[in-house]
């Protein structure tokens, strides 16, 4: 008895001594709880067949059971080595790119002496970022336009034959990559530059008096102090390698079909055959599939980076 009423007072002792920070972060607690948390009661979806017969709640109770029906069409299906190779493959390259790129460029502008001339850099390049993939889909397509886009009237004008950008799929997965790489890059720079302008400038200085170049302090000194970031992101990019981002797979090719072989992703095959069957629970099941190996893969990478260096590892 004594033992609880002394743990009791050392708890409220602590909400009393922490009750700012408590108060700061009670509205994202408060939003994470109704946003993130409560709707979690919604996967039984994907394993009924769901018909609206009124409310939500209504119609969850009067569907049917269905088991794992609805989980049956992402393997049966004839296109899902297609989808599930372009989810795979895809993000495996943005993973490698979205590492490598943004601190090369991140490395560069700060190696930029004005500093006024580095945040015009760094701006334009975060510009495309809060571009939608709709906005993002025309301006390509002023350039790939198969009568009037810039490119074709390029190669007409030099005597070569016009393409027929939204029929020829094999330029595609190279168009997909660009566009992602330049819509994203500067948001994964400023991740990477605000680590780097966070190193101690002593370091460097004192790396320069022991005379080393420039490509020593970046090795020796600012890859390894921000490689907690680099392995933090790499380790959320892996639990993301079976989502795929539905406007750059939708928008950009305007949905051709005659490029499905290289644009066709898990997001946009559960959208079409969700607008072709109106099956809700079919949806629900592919979201909760990407959800759990996404998961998985979170835990599987932090393992294999605790047990190769544990004080970079999430947990």
């Amino acid at each position: 008895m004594q033992g609880q009423k002394s743990r009791k007072s050392s708890f409220m002792s602590r909400l009393k001594r922490n009750r700012q920070l408590i108060m700061l972060s009670l509205p994202g607690a408060i939003w994470f709880l109704i946003f993130a948390y409560l709707p979690m009661f919604g996967v039984i979806v994907a394993f009924k067949k769901l018909k609206l017969t009124g409310g939500f709640i209504k119609s969850l109770i009067d569907s049917e059971w269905c088991g794992f029906d609805n989980f049956r069409f992402l393997f049966y299906s004839g296109d899902m080595w297609i989808v599930f190779r372009n989810t795979v493959c895809y993000n495996i390259v943005f993973i490698v790119l979205g590492i490598v790129l943004p601190i090369l460029v991140a490395l560069m502008l700060n190696e930029i002496r004005k500093k006024t001339l580095a945040k015009i850099y760094q701006s334009s390049m975060f510009l495309p970022y809060f571009l939608s993939w709709v906005v993002v889909s025309y301006f390509l397509y002023a350039f790939l336009n198969p009568d009037k886009g810039f490119i074709n009237n390029l190669l007409q004008s030099m005597g070569k034959t016009e393409i027929a950008w939204y029929s020829e799929k094999k330029f595609w997965p190279f168009i997909i990559i660009l566009v992602s790489q330049w819509k994203g890059i500067g948001y994964n720079t400023v991740v990477y530059l605000a680590s780097i302008c966070g190193i101690d400038k002593t370091y460097y200085e004192a790396a320069v008096i022991d005379g080393a170049t420039k490509f020593q302090q970046i090795k020796y000194i600012t890859i390894p102090l921000i490689k907690p970031v680099i392995t933090i992101l790499f380790i959320l990019s892996v639990g993301r390698i079976f989502s795929a981002d539905f406007g750059l797979f939708y928008q950009i090719p305007r949905n051709s079909g005659a490029l499905f072989d290289y644009t066709n992703v898990l997001d946009t095959y559960v959208y079409r055959a969700l607008t072709a069957s109106g099956e809700i629970g079919m949806s629900s099941a592919a979201a909760l599939f990407q959800s759990t190996v996404g998961f998985i893969l979170i835990l599987t990478a932090n393992k294999i980076v605790s047990k190769i260096d544990s004080d970079n590892a999430l947990f």
